[in-house]
């Protein structure tokens, strides 16, 4: 019998997935058939939106609070781990070092595996672990992980072949992965699209682990509600995956580089693939609620020369991100990742930061459901809230999108949603317009000394707006023709962004540490 009322819940986190390289979202090259089975027998998302990189998009997701609020969190320090991995610091000395640089979350704050434990759940992480670039076992057994097993170190995860990981705080060696850089790839192809691949210390991929650590997982819990959350590190880049998936090893369109990347998206779906014959083998697919999404937009890892690039169209004229995009027909992105939209990862353009979104549970959301309500996956906290049926924490700013699912008449929907980049915040309203702010790097912004308004940013902002419904890929900035709107929507900005728009960038939320020479080990 299902048990509607308590699901079981796998949330499965992509990295750097933009929605344009899933066939149910129109891939042309290859299908990813394990993921669009979410979609096929759920529900398929149109307007959802992660944020425009992976550590804020995370604790988006994590704390059920959008990335353009003041002084919530900050960024800790990508990279830090190298300093274990190099013989400088144990694994205790940078937690202390971590836990005691910046904002640390406290003990009120929300979090979704305190949620779930609330309500009696067992609670996993398995893979990428948490939204800063770095954590350690006490900050994650604090936030409500019973269990976590994977990366400590947002950086490390470029690499697939881990000379080690992590499980509950002790660290676990993995055999024949010996590199040191944790077996990273390069950026781009050559010329010729290659790729160079040197198999020496590269044994076991990082994706394999976790599959087997999650399907272990799901038996031993069989039996219990579970809350099991995979954060995996793919397609993030740099491009290394050597045995290229059959379905694109001869595929004439692609370069090596690109059937690379390619087959890192498709090893992802395998993962989808194993997880959901696990949870039909073990007999509880029906009272489980698989949810399926990514941090943020596209991101371009498998670019080359003469072909496709970041940063500048195929003629030479660079993209600016000011009044210029990355868009597919100018720059020559073969799989369309971003789906026609304008931009890629952190960029606050709609490709930046719109994601795929898939939602299964069979026992009450009915299949094939096409929804475009306008979500955002900082509305996870009030999604698991409803479906473990417990009161969301107050301090929160998501909706619950299952009773629109479930088909339940007049669900509350939001009226926007908001969203941080490294140019500046965004808003998107229900009705389909949308703000860009984008703000000058290098401007010098005329403060005064008590109090200030809007008009000391001076030329160093710039407001833009968008009709997605009739422009999706943002191409007429209606601001001049509408002025009202502008103003209007600036306001509801700036209030989000709790009254300065430099909150919604992450530079408001860096922790600024010594550097790596400068540090000294806490004291004893």
């Amino acid at each position: 019998m299902a048990r509607t009322e308590r699901p079981n819940v796998v949330y499965i986190y992509a990295d750097d997935l933009g929605h344009g390289m899933l066939s149910c979202y129109g891939q042309r090259h290859f299908a990813t058939p394990n993921i669009d089975r979410i979609a096929a027998e759920g529900a398929r998302f149109t307007r959802a939106y992660g944020t425009a990189f992976c550590a804020p998009a995370r604790a988006c997701l994590l704390r059920g609070q959008h990335d353009a609020h003041a002084g919530r969190w900050t960024f800790n320090l990508g990279g830090i781990y190298h300093r274990h991995t190099d013989g400088q610091y144990s694994p205790d000395e940078l937690a202390e070092i971590i836990q005691h640089t910046g904002i640390a979350p406290g003990p009120d704050d929300p979090h979704l595996a305190k949620l779930a434990k609330s309500a009696g759940y067992a609670t996993a992480q398995i893979g990428k672990l948490e939204w800063g670039f770095a954590t350690h076992g006490a900050a994650l057994d604090a936030a409500g992980w019973d269990e976590h097993y994977g990366y400590y170190d947002h950086l490390q995860c470029h690499g697939f072949y881990p000379p080690y990981l992590f499980h509950n705080g002790e660290k676990v060696e993995v055999p024949g992965n010996t590199r040191a850089d944790f077996g990273v790839g390069p950026y781009g192809g050559a010329p010729d699209g290659a790729v160079p691949h040197d198999p020496a210390g590269r044994a076991t991929h990082a994706q394999d682990l976790f599959d087997d650590a999650i399907v272990d997982y799901l038996r031993a819990h069989r039996e219990e509600p579970f809350f099991l959350y995979h954060p995996s590190q793919l397609p993030h880049g740099p491009v290394y995956f050597p045995e290229h998936d059959p379905r694109v090893a001869e595929h004439p369109d692609l370069t090596p580089v690109e059937k690379e990347y390619a087959s890192m998206v498709l090893r992802l779906d395998r993962t989808v693939g194993r997880i959901l014959d696990e949870l039909d083998a073990l007999g509880i697919a029906d009272d489980t609620l698989v949810i399926f999404a990514s941090d943020n937009g596209h991101a371009l890892y498998y670019g080359q020369p003469g072909r496709a690039q970041g940063g500048h169209r195929l003629d030479g004229t660079p993209v600016d991100n000011h009044r210029t995009a990355f868009r597919t027909a100018a720059c020559g992105d073969v799989f369309d990742g971003n789906g026609g939209l304008a931009g890629l990862k952190t960029t606050n353009w709609e490709g930046g930061a719109r994601i795929p979104l898939l939602v299964r549970w069979p026992a009450a959301v009915a299949p094939g459901q096409l929804c475009r309500r306008l979500v955002s996956n900082y509305d996870t906290m009030a999604v698991l809230a409803d479906a473990l049926g417990v009161m969301p924490p107050a301090d929160t700013d998501g909706i619950s999108y299952l009773p629109a699912l479930r088909g339940e008449g007049d669900a509350p929907e939001h009226e926007h949603v908001v969203y941080a980049s490294t140019y500046g915040p965004s808003l998107v309203t229900r009705d389909d317009w949308k703000l860009r702010v984008w703000l000058k790097r290098d401007a010098v912004i005329d403060y005064p000394t008590f109090g200030t308004s809007l008009r000391a940013f001076g030329d160093a902002y710039e407001a833009q707006l968008y009709d997605l419904e009739g422009d999706p890929a943002e191409r007429d900035d209606r601001s001049e023709a509408e002025p009202a709107v502008t103003r209007r929507l600036i306001g509801r900005l700036l209030r989000e962004c709790d009254g300065n728009l430099i909150h919604g960038t992450p530079h408001a939320h860096f922790a600024f540490y010594p550097e790596p020479d400068d540090f000294e080990p806490p004291a004893a």
